[in-house]
């Protein structure tokens, strides 16, 4: 099963606060540790929202809103993408995740990643092998 390990923003890391020498360390030796338990499939840290935007959908309306967003606690700092055999090995490796903001204070979600079979019959084999088809030609750009 693959998991999205959310980080969620705080003030500081939407002021762009930066991680001390020390902190980085510290997280780079958990993030090394889920390279060599072989869970790691991605990872990283985004900008604040002031370097973003948002597109909201109305029918056929959409709008664009440039960053940065008020709702602190709506938004993500940094993600962790990782494949664990249960939710609970999940949150018990990442329990003893340093805390991945310089404050502090934040906290982590854990959301399960759709894959293929929880689509039920209306995700078709033909629609499988297209998606399947899309996510190999990513990655061979990506190389």
């Amino acid at each position: 099963m693959r998991f999205m390990v959310i980080v969620k923003a705080s003030a500081e890391s939407e002021a762009g606060v930066l991680p001390t020498p020390e902190e980085f360390e510290c997280m780079g030796k958990f993030n090394e540790e889920l390279v060599d338990a072989g869970v790691l499939l991605a990872a990283d840290g985004l900008q604040s929202s002031a370097k973003g935007a948002r597109i909201y959908f109305d029918g056929d309306k959409k709008t664009v809103v440039d960053g940065p967003f008020t709702e602190t606690k709506e938004l993500i700092a940094g993600f962790w993408l990782v494949e664990m055999k249960s939710l609970e090995e999940c949150v018990e490796r990442f329990r003893r995740c340093p805390c991945p903001t310089p404050n502090g204070q934040t906290n982590i979600e854990i959301r399960r990643v759709f894959e293929a079979e929880d689509f039920g019959e209306n995700f078709t084999p033909e629609r499988q092998a297209a998606v399947e088809e899309l996510r190999a030609r990513a990655a061979e750009q990506h190389r």
